[in-house]
């Protein structure tokens, strides 16, 4: 039995992926059953990193999720539309679908499993998140029999690489940016990576998996890196952290319904497992009961890795279709389908509870740290430690680092610092430590 792939897209992850396709030597044998029918690309006459027949390339991409000797669609067009329109299209016409867009499936996947279960056809996307980690695939299956308790994640290569460097080389942001930029590792628009938006799409993915429910990716509190400082990174290490931007969800004590989900610059204890996951590699951190912690590590994009990602979904469905007769169900392998009937509540930033980092200029003048000792009482906030940096201009530095405290009553109590002009001068500085 030979399955038939169309294929949207032939870039970077595209051309990965009919590599692998291409030569199933030495791979696994259900691989030879996959056969490239058809590839649609922008254009024909581009020059092609991998030998495809002129016949299979088009430009039609409607007419591959339409053709009827089409079994599986690869999408890795990337973007919103017409991705979502395009495999929405494909699911109607009872094909089953493999993407590695995270943007669509965290914005649209319960549209999209809602009418994958209709038409009985799996959708999968395990290079959405984290590039060649398998992690969805082990969420849902091999640790689906725990209650999980916190996924974790450092989910965004660029990120990682730019906080990276700043760690090792004491550079600032924009400096070390542009650099990733000239590199190929950040994109000509950085925005979706600096500012956390591609990790909250991914974040927000994984939280529907392990906690079992459908999510409001507009729900997912976000926070990029471009206020992290080369002086924030090198105080962080003096104080024994290491920066990194974290995806956090987090099932709220004794609540299946409720759950903590955010994305923001943290300061990470360096015996901490995701302390030294450096440059472009991704992790996961997975929490539960009763397996403990288990955490995935690897590359997290690139042509091989995500390649890699896509055809194992790949496979997986011609796996599950080589078992399939006719007599029965559509859908007989319920690992590979998610369709949630309800929304997770996800909690108020301000009522977490978490360690912050206070980086801020002061007056250099007696009663100063007495009165914002007395700030922060009035809060609730109990100080961990406290150290003067310098002195500069008659300004002196203060690096704070809180116990655990609600965001709320923090972020109160950083809005009268503010607007203590007789005794603060500016804050450089804020971020969140792992507790």
């Amino acid at each position: 039995m030979v399955f038939k792939v169309g294929l949207l897209g032939l870039g970077t992850v595209g051309t990965g992926t009919a590599k692998i396709l291409l030569d199933a030597a030495r791979r696994h044998p259900l691989l030879e059953t996959l056969e490239i029918h058809k590839v649609g690309v922008r254009s024909l006459d581009k020059p092609r990193a991998v030998d495809l027949p002129e016949a299979c390339l088009t430009t039609d991409l409607e007419a591959i999720v339409t053709d009827p000797d089409i079994d599986i669609v690869v999408e890795v067009i990337g973007g919103l539309e017409p991705a979502r329109s395009l495999i929405l299209e494909a699911i109607e016409d009872g094909k089953h679908v493999v993407t590695a867009n995270k943007a669509v499936i965290s914005r649209y996947g319960n549209e999209i499993a809602e009418a994958a279960k209709k038409a009985g056809v799996y959708v999968l996307y395990e290079a959405a998140v984290g590039g060649g980690i398998p992690v969805i695939q082990p969420l849902q299956q091999a640790l689906g029999v725990n209650r999980i308790e916190t996924v974790t994640g450092i989910i965004n290569g660029t990120t990682n690489y730019i906080l990276t460097r700043m760690e090792s080389e004491g550079g600032d942001f924009a400096p070390i940016l542009d650099d990733a930029q000239k590199l190929g590792y950040a994109e000509a628009d950085p925005t979706a990576d600096v500012d956390g938006l591609d990790a909250a799409d991914k974040i927000a993915i994984l939280a529907s998996i392990a906690f079992g429910g459908k999510i409001r990716r507009e729900d997912v509190f976000t926070e990029g890196i471009r206020n992290v400082s080369a002086s924030d990174v090198n105080y962080a290490k003096t104080l024994g952290f290491v920066i990194k931007l974290l995806a956090i969800a987090k099932r709220n004590d004794d609540s299946d319904t409720t759950i903590q989900l955010r994305v923001h610059p943290t300061l990470v204890p360096l015996n901490h497992p995701l302390a030294s996951v450096n440059d472009v590699n991704n992790a996961v951190l997975v929490e539960g009961d009763p397996i403990g912690r288990v955490m995935l590590y690897g590359p997290g994009a690139g042509e091989g890795p995500t390649a890699s990602a896509i055809v194992s979904d790949v496979m997986a469905i011609a796996a599950t279709l080589h078992m399939e007769s006719p007599a029965e169900e559509k859908l007989p392998n319920p690992l590979l389908s998610n369709a949630y009937s309800d929304y997770k509540t996800i909690s108020p930033m301000e009522d977490l509870e978490s360690r912050f980092y206070l980086r801020l200029m002061v007056k250099d003048k007696p009663g100063v740290i007495g009165h914002l000792g007395d700030i922060f009482g009035q809060h609730g906030l109990s100080l961990e430690s406290l150290v003067q940096i310098g002195l500069q201009d008659n300004l002196a530095e203060l690096v704070i680092v809180t116990h655990e405290v609600k965001e709320g009553d923090f972020q109160k109590a950083l809005e009268i610092l503010k607007a203590s002009s007789a005794d603060v001068d500016s804050i450089a500085s804020v971020l969140r430590v792992l507790g």
